[in-house]
């Protein structure tokens, strides 16, 4: 049901596919429904990574970056929507003991974690690669690339351990919501006021 391994793979896979696609690939799955939702959730933080880059364009005009900020606010709720259905996905097909020990992180937010450092080495070992970055540039990035790979071992390992001891009754998590209210007009004071 929950593999670190395959999940990285996967979102090590997709990384190279989307930047070989340009961002234009359409991700098709006939995987379940926690590698699905996984999928998806990786697709978000890809196009967020993306659209956050565009705002950092030396002269980009104001224009393109108010459309910037709301397509990363949209970005990042889509992100945050689907870690929590990863985790809900999770739950409706456990049967977690209510006195075990609280984890403090949701499977759901660690794969979020994984994928964000799935990006984080694929740019840093582009940037190892670069021949128009210098020497030093390209050593401080394959002590980086690394860094960034050892990360997210441990962050794998740590990810199957707490699975194990979920389904050994041993560890329990709950759902955390984000609870976002940037993007809710009821709830943000910088919209509501306006009206």
């Amino acid at each position: 049901m929950l593999d670190a391994l395959l999940i990285t793979r996967m979102q090590d896979e997709m990384t190279a596919a989307l930047h070989d696609a340009e961002g234009e690939l359409a991700v098709e799955t006939s995987a379940d429904g926690l590698m699905a939702l996984a999928m998806a959730q990786h697709r978000a933080n890809f196009e967020l990574w993306h659209e956050e880059d565009k705002a950092r364009v030396p002269g980009v005009p104001d224009g393109e970056i108010a459309r910037v900020k709301r397509a990363i606010d949209g970005l990042n709720q889509r992100r945050n929507d689907l870690m929590e259905k990863m985790d809900v996905w999770l739950m409706e097909r456990l049967d977690q003991d209510p006195v075990a020990p609280l984890h403090s992180e949701t499977p759901g937010l660690m794969i979020d974690r994984l994928s964000i450092l799935a990006l984080k080495i694929y740019h840093t070992r582009e940037e190892t690669h670069r021949e128009s970055a210098t020497e030093a540039h390209r050593v401080r990035n394959v002590e980086r690339l690394a860094l960034l790979e050892e990360q997210r071992g441990d962050l794998a390992m740590c990810l199957d351990a707490l699975w194990a001891e979920v389904l050994g009754g041993t560890r329990r998590f709950k759902l955390y919501r984000q609870m976002k209210m940037y993007n809710d007009p009821e709830l943000n004071p910088a919209v509501y006021s306006r009206g």
